[in-house]
């Protein structure tokens, strides 16, 4: 995902104490998306989105984060085991603020180690099927990563640090 803005910087505003969020599993390909209540406190899965370009892209998340009014943008940032930022984790970065402009809301990146793996273990215990499972996970990975973040109590935690 390159050029996806000028700046590559996310829209300046203080994150919202109360109001939906709008979580984000980045991919290349397919993007889980989870939105939380008004109150912050419960994240449900939402959609996999099948990324196609920059304006659709952009006209999709529009349009959802417009109807659900979303005050804020939880990404998932994949880190290394040892918390170093590689590529995947600068990309996902680029994502999140790209959106933040566009959306002109904040957007916060949280550590997304073992969020595919627990929706992974989850899903397999749910006995569907491996396709079932495969159209569901990018969602539910998004929904783990956006609790996560609700349930913090040091919101601003800088991904990979614990």
């Amino acid at each position: 995902m390159s050029n996806t803005s000028e700046t590559g910087q996310p829209f300046e505003a203080e994150f919202p104490p109360e109001g939906r969020l709008l979580g984000l599993d980045y991919g290349t390909k397919r993007v889980g998306i989870a939105i939380s209540t008004f109150e912050q406190n419960i994240a449900s899965p939402l959609d996999n989105y099948h990324r196609q370009n920059l304006q659709q892209d952009q006209k999709h998340l529009s349009k959802i984060i417009t109807e659900y009014q979303c005050k804020g943008l939880v990404v998932g940032l994949p880190v290394h085991m040892s918390g170093d930022e590689g590529q995947k984790a600068k990309e996902a970065r680029q994502f999140g603020n790209w959106v933040s402009q566009f959306a002109e809301i904040p957007v916060s990146y949280w550590d997304e180690r073992y969020s595919s793996a627990t929706a992974e273990e989850f899903l397999a215990n749910l006995n569907m099927s491996r396709n079932k499972r495969k159209a569901y996970l990018d969602k539910l990975a998004a929904q783990i990563i956006l609790q996560a973040f609700l349930d913090s109590p040091n919101r601003n935690q800088i991904p990979g640090s614990f």
